[in-house]
């Protein structure tokens, strides 16, 4: 078995993803963390030395890779998806699933993490609100492609959990 996990960062892929390869004794793989350890430089490192089409480059060749794994929860990055055939590998090698969360909750919960994100630096609520909302109409056609979407924005893990092995059974 295979779950990957897609959607705009903070939507809640790793909450989700760890508390549901707990609940079906899967491992649990986040992309990015793969990559970082692979390459042995951070995300924004590579994003500075090769830009983002390098980046992208690394992170379709760590998305094949795992997309062999087997018995997994992988939490992608929020742009995975949406570049080279990367959501149609997902939907071939396991169950894909959108956690789908307005823009002014992922907004809140980006403003409360305690994890820095370029993208939040400097931002406004309301000038985080209006960019999200403008990545998420871009990222939204392959987002969409997931066998899966939950939408949301105050959807729990348990709930998500339940109606997760609700449509699985």
């Amino acid at each position: 078995m295979r779950i990957y996990l897609i959607g705009y960062m903070a939507c809640g892929k790793t909450t989700l993803g760890k508390e549901l390869a707990k609940k079906l004794s899967l491992s649990f793989l986040d992309l990015d963390k793969y990559l970082e350890k692979k390459y042995f430089k951070t995300i924004p490192q590579i994003f500075e030395e090769e830009g983002e089409s390098g980046f992208r480059l690394k992170e379709q060749a760590c998305l094949q890779e795992v997309s062999e794994f087997e018995d997994v929860v992988i939490a992608t990055g929020g742009g995975a998806p949406c570049f080279f055939d990367n959501v149609e590998v997902m939907n071939r090698t396991g169950i894909c699933i959108f956690l789908d969360v307005d823009a002014e909750e992922l907004a809140n919960r980006l403003m409360q993490s305690k994890t820095e994100r370029p993208l939040v630096k400097g931002k406004s609520p309301e000038e985080l609100v209006g960019f999200i909302e403008g990545m998420l109409e871009k990222r939204r056609p392959y987002y969409e492609q997931a066998s899966y979407q939950i939408t949301g924005s105050n959807i729990t893990t348990p709930e998500i959990l339940s109606r997760i092995e609700f449509e699985h059974e």
